[in-house]
């Protein structure tokens, strides 16, 4: 067993610095095909949340008792247990969204992101760092993408929130805002849609990250000469 790392280094990785969709570009499928509107894309995230978390601890509590040679196939089943409960409660609660999510909720089994954590995290740690690991994943994916399915729905067809009520009954049926009236941005509805905002989303992050990064240059105090002098030439005076 490896040595678990801190908690709050496990949070950073799976919400952004390791997140699955803008950094291992993980997951792409369900993420560009259902991410037209928010509810859709909410949909989809909860239910991947569900099997990251489910997932990652069941992982975590039999790796003492798995033999390396059904590693994988024992991990695929536990994953497709789990989303055969998503799937499940999300036909008894929301059959609508269920049916218009279609294959893709099944597919999550297929979900690299997922796999990969199960493997390369929970089966070499304890259950809570495993259990933190696939909720802070599971998050970092669906805030990607939620995030773009509210832009795409906002700037495809000018509302946000449409159809709330599909997933959170009718009492969310109010909550549907038109935002742009006249807006309707067949591109973004679209396929290529969907590559270009993430592109866009990718693009942000590196952003991000870039003025970080040298935020940090800035405040790191200089070295002073003679160190560096001696860093440089390996002698000392």
């Amino acid at each position: 067993m490896n040595d678990a790392p801190p908690l709050g280094q496990i949070v950073r990785d799976g919400l952004w610095s390791n997140n699955p969709a803008l950094v291992q570009l993980l997951g792409l499928c369900p993420l560009l095909a259902v991410s037209s509107t928010v509810v859709n894309a909410l949909g989809l995230a909860l239910a991947t949340l569900l099997v990251l978390l489910g997932s990652n601890l069941a992982v975590s509590l039999i790796r003492h008792r798995v033999t390396p040679t059904v590693r994988l196939p024992a991990f695929v089943m536990i994953i497709a247990a789990f989303v055969t409960c998503a799937e499940l409660l999300m036909a008894a609660y929301a059959f609508e969204l269920y049916r218009i999510l279609g294959i893709f909720i099944p597919l999550i089994v297929t979900n690299c992101a997922i796999l990969g954590r199960a493997e390369a995290f929970a089966s070499r740690q304890p259950p809570l760092p495993a259990a933190t690991d696939g909720l802070m994943t599971g998050l970092g994916f669906a805030g990607v993408l939620v995030l773009l399915g509210a832009i795409r729905e906002l700037f495809g067809q000018g509302t946000l929130f449409s159809g709330m009520d599909l997933l959170l009954g009718p009492a969310a049926a109010g909550w549907e805002l038109t935002v742009f009236p006249d807006l309707n941005v067949l591109f973004l509805v679209l396929p290529p849609g969907a590559f270009f905002a993430t592109g866009l989303l990718i693009a942000l992050k590196n952003v991000i990250d870039d003025r970080l990064a040298r935020r940090r240059r800035a405040r790191r105090p200089a070295m002073p000469r003679e160190e560096r002098r001696v860093r440089v030439t390996g002698t000392i005076r």
